[in-house]
């Protein structure tokens, strides 16, 4: 944590901000900051519908130290987009790296039946898979944005378009849970 206010403090960096910390380590982390002068506004944690582990203290957490949330991976790498579902495209992450990352667990047959059916939810909002994950993560009041990682100006096109519909009805969300569950 020093050498995070060390580079505030001389100009290299504007704020200090954390990623992937536990609760408990955030919560560490931001009193030591606050109490060498330079506070922690901002955490960086992966987030998604698979990947769910901020909601087990963590958003709490930052809501009570007033630290901001920045998600990355909002798309599960890709797998919570159209991008999978018939098959791994050649030139994807999951093709060039199988065997490494853990890909055959992040790309099975049971994650890409939850993405179909999430499909039809996003369908039916008239939004696409990527849009529909990227409102999901931002439906917390905490969250204060995605990373998308996009690597071509149609992907940012797309996840601006998210933009257009924000709201969740209570019957999409206990339909979202319910498939995520299954």
């Amino acid at each position: 944590m020093s050498a995070l206010d060390y580079i505030v403090r001389s100009g290299r960096a504007l704020y200090a901000g954390i990623s992937t910390y536990s609760p408990e380590q955030t919560r560490q982390a931001a009193q030591i900051l606050r109490d060498l002068g330079t506070p922690c506004l901002i955490h960086q944690p992966r987030y998604n519908m698979f990947d769910r582990w901020v909601e087990e203290g963590l958003l709490d957490v930052l809501d009570e130290e007033g630290i901001g949330c920045i998600c990355f991976s909002p798309l599960a790498q890709g797998i919570l987009t159209n991008k999978y579902l018939d098959r791994v495209p050649d030139e994807s992450r999951a093709a060039k790296y199988e065997g490494q990352l853990h890909w055959g667990d992040k790309v099975n047959q049971e994650r890409i039946a939850k993405v179909r059916q999430l499909r039809e939810i996003a369908q039916a909002r008239g939004q696409t898979m990527a849009q529909l994950a990227i409102v999901w993560v931002l439906r917390h009041p905490g969250m204060t944005s995605a990373l998308i990682g996009a690597s071509r100006v149609s992907q940012i096109e797309d996840a601006v378009s998210a933009l257009d519909n924000l709201s969740f009805s209570d019957e999409e969300l206990a339909s979202i849970e319910a498939i995520l569950a299954g």
